[in-house]
C-alpha cells in the first residue's frame, strides 16, 4: 500500500502512460528499422549489380579467348576452343555453361544449336552485347562478341556466343546483402544501445525533479533550483511561477482567514454588547444612544467587511484574470455615475475632470474599478469637501487620482500609508486601514506605482501605469 499520493498518482500514470524514454525509444528503433530497410534493399541492389559486373567480365574474357582461337582453314572458320575459357566459365560453380559459334549467315559451326535466344548479331560488330535469356528452362545470361576476317578465300564476321545460368551470381549477391545486413544489424543495435544510454543519461535531470517534488513538503512552494539543461531549466522556470502564484493566493487565503478572525472579533464583541445595553437600559434616550452606537458599529463592521472582500477580490484577479486595454476614462466615468458617493458622504460635493482623448492601461477592469473606489471612499472619509475623481496623462504615464481640498495627512505618517489595517493616517478613527492597501495590490500587480502628493489646491492621491498607445484598445 503506498502512503504517499504522489506515488500513487506517479504509480497510476506509469501504468496507463508509456514513459517519455519509451516513447523515444520506440521512435529511434522505428528510424533504424526504416534505415536497416533502406540499406537492405540498397545492399541488394549493391550486391547484384557487383555480382553482374564481376560474372560478365568472366563471360567476356571467355568469349574474346574462344574469339582469339578462331582460324580460317580451306577457306572455312575453325574453332580450337582453349581450355582457359572453359576455365574461366568454371569460376560460376554449378552454373550450367553454353557456347556457341556462328558464321556469317548465322549458321552454327559448332556449339549449341539451340536451347538460348540469341542477340542480333548484326549489333555486336562494334562491341560485346550482353543479353538475358533462358538456357532451357532456367534464367541465364549471354554475351555475344564477334571477330571480323578479311581473307582471300573468307570474309565475314564470326560471332561467338557464350552464357551460363544465374546461380553463382544470385549467391554472390546474396552472400554480399547477408554480410551487409549483418554488418547493418550488429551496427544498428549499437547505435541503438547508445541511443538509449545517451537519453537515460539525458533525462536524469527529470528524474531528480520528479524526485524532488515527490519528496517536498506539500505546503513548501519555494522556488525550485533552476539548474540543468536548458529544456528542463525552461519547465523549472514555468513551475515556479506556477507555485508563485499558488504561493500568492495561499497567503491571500491566509490573511484572509487571519484578518477575519482578528478584525472581527472586537466589533462582534462591541455590537453585542450594545444590544444587550440597549436591551437592559430602561431609559429612553440613553436607549436611543445605545442604538445609535449600534448603528454605527454595524455601518463599521460593514465597511470593514467590503474592504477586506474587495481585497480577496483584488488579490485573486491580479493573479487569474489576463489583463486587457483598459481607458481610465471609462473607469472614472463608470464610478462617478454610478453615484456611491451621494450614499457615503452626501455632504461632500464630487466633481469629475477627464480629457478628451483616450487614456490607456494594461490592467483588470475589475481589480482597477475596486481600487479607485476605494480611493474615492477614502477620500471622501478623510477629505475635505470638494473632491475631484480625475484622469490625466503625463509624460508617458497614465494616472487616475482622487483630489480633496484638505491638508492630508501629517508627512511623518506617509510611509506607513497603504499598510494592512494602519490607521494612523486616518483622522476620525473609523478607517479599516485596507483602502490603501488595495490601491498598492493593484498598482504592484499591474507595474504601477501610488503616489501621494500635497498641492496647493489639497491632497491627491494617484495611481499610475505605463501608458499604451490607443491602438491596443480592442
Amino acid at each position: 500500500m503506498m502512503d504517499d499520493p504522489l506515488d500513487a498518482i506517479a504509480a497510476g500514470t506509469a501504468g496507463s502512460e508509456r514513459s517519455l524514454l519509451a516513447r523515444v525509444m520506440v521512435g529511434v528503433f522505428t528510424l533504424l528499422a526504416m534505415g536497416g530497410i533502406v540499406v537492405a534493399v540498397a545492399a541488394f541492389a549493391y550486391g547484384r549489380n557487383a555480382a553482374r559486373q564481376s560474372f560478365d567480365r568472366i563471360l567476356l574474357g571467355a568469349a574474346n579467348d574462344i574469339a582469339e582461337s578462331l582460324i580460317v582453314q580451306d577457306g572455312q572458320p575453325v574453332a580450337n576452343i582453349p581450355a582457359s575459357a572453359f576455365g574461366l566459365l568454371a569460376l560460376a560453380e554449378n552454373d550450367r555453361i553454353y557456347y556457341s559459334i556462328q558464321g556469317p549467315d548465322g549458321a552454327v559451326l559448332t556449339g549449341y544449336s539451340g536451347g538460348a535466344k540469341t542477340a542480333n548479331l548484326r549489333n555486336t560488330l562494334t562491341s560485346p552485347v550482353f543479353y538475358d535469356s533462358r538456357m532451357q528452362t532456367e534464367r541465364a545470361r549471354f554475351v555475344t562478341v564477334a571477330r571480323l576476317f578479311s581473307e582471300r578465300d573468307f570474309s565475314g564476321a564470326v560471332y561467338v556466343t557464350v552464357g551460363h545460368t544465374l546461380r553463382a551470381r544470385n549467391a554472390m549477391a546474396l552472400g554480399l546483402t547477408k554480410g551487409a545486413l549483418v554488418m547493418t544489424g550488429f551496427g544498428g543495435l549499437a547505435l541503438l544501445l547508445g541511443a538509449f544510454l545517451v537519453i537515460r543519461s539525458s533525462m536524469k535531470p527529470l528524474d531528480t525533479l520528479t524526485r524532488e517534488l515527490s519528496q517536498r513538503n506539500p505546503y513548501d512552494l519555494t522556488p525550485m533550483s533552476t539548474q540543468g539543461p536548458a529544456e528542463v531549466a525552461v519547465m523549472v522556470h514555468a513551475l515556479n511561477r506556477f507555485m508563485q502564484r499558488l504561493d500568492r493566493q495561499v497567503d491571500a487565503m491566509k490573511h484572509l482567514i487571519s484578518d477575519t478572525a482578528h478584525q472581527l472579533r472586537t466589533p462582534v464583541a462591541a455590537i453585542r454588547a450594545q444590544a444587550e445595553l440597549a436591551i437592559e437600559d430602561d431609559a429612553e434616550d440613553r436607549r436611543v444612544q445605545r442604538l445609535e452606537r449600534l448603528v454605527k458599529r454595524t455601518r463599521s463592521l460593514g465597511t470593514l467587511l467590503d474592504q477586506m472582500l474587495s481585497r480577496a477580490l483584488v488579490m485573486h484577479r491580479t493573479d487569474n484574470a489576463p489583463p486587457a486595454s483598459i481607458d481610465l476614462r471609462d473607469i472614472a466615468l463608470r464610478i462617478f455615475e454610478e453615484r456611491d458617493h451621494e450614499f457615503l458622504a452626501p455632504e461632500i460635493e464630487v466633481g469629475l475632470s477627464i480629457g478628451e482623448h483616450p487614456v490607456i492601461v494594461i490592467a483588470d477592469d475589475i481589480s482597477l474599478t475596486e481600487a479607485v473606489k476605494n480611493m474615492l471612499a477614502n477620500g471622501l472619509r478623510h477629505g475635505v469637501s470638494p473632491v475631484t475623481l480625475g484622469v490625466s496623462k503625463k509624460q508617458g504615464c497614465a494616472m487616475i487620482w482622487v483630489q480633496d481640498s484638505g491638508l492630508g495627512p501629517p508627512r511623518e505618517v506617509m510611509s506607513t500609508i497603504g499598510q494592512r489595517f494602519e490607521r494612523s493616517a486616518a483622522s476620525k478613527g473609523d478607517s479599516a486601514g485596507l483602502g490603501l492597501s488595495i490601491v498598492h495590490a493593484v498598482a504592484r500587480a499591474f507595474n504601477g506605482k501610488v503616489l501621494m502628493e500635497h498641492l496647493d489646491t489639497g491632497f491627491r492621491v494617484t495611481l499610475s501605469f505605463p501608458a499604451q498607445e490607443e491602438e491596443s484598445l480592442p
